[in-house]
């Protein structure tokens, strides 16, 4: 995968969330919730485009780490969602949003276990 790839697909990923925040019931809990989603789920798209600048490989890592983080953080924003019976459409935007979010998860896992590699 080409690297503007992965970043495409993050900024796809946070277009995603957004989509998915206008349609969380209005409610102290939905609102709570979609103020987090949208915080955690277009940070991996911004944090990516800074690991591209790291000024070493122990910044890249950490950079990535952050990504990770908040990827994980989303995942369980979402289940959150989903559980709680907050959005209010009966479509399949959650699902189809949960395994691109484990899909990303994935990559980056990979990714800051061949770059720490890379460090020895």
């Amino acid at each position: 995968m080409k690297q503007y790839d992965l970043h495409e697909r993050l900024i796809d990923f946070a277009v995603m969330i957004i989509n998915i925040a206008k349609d969380v019931e209005n409610s102290k809990a939905g609102n709570h919730l979609t103020s987090q989603i949208i915080r955690s789920g277009s940070s991996p798209s911004l944090n990516y485009s800074e690991a591209q600048s790291a000024e070493s490989r122990n910044d890249f890592i950490h950079k990535m780490s952050i990504v990770l983080k908040e990827l994980r953080e989303t995942f369980s924003c979402l289940k959150i969602i989903e559980k709680a019976e907050l959005y209010r459409k009966e479509d399949d935007k959650i699902t189809l949003t949960l395994k691109e979010n484990n899909e990303l998860i994935a990559i980056f896992v990979k990714s800051i276990e061949t770059s720490k590699l890379k460090l020895k």
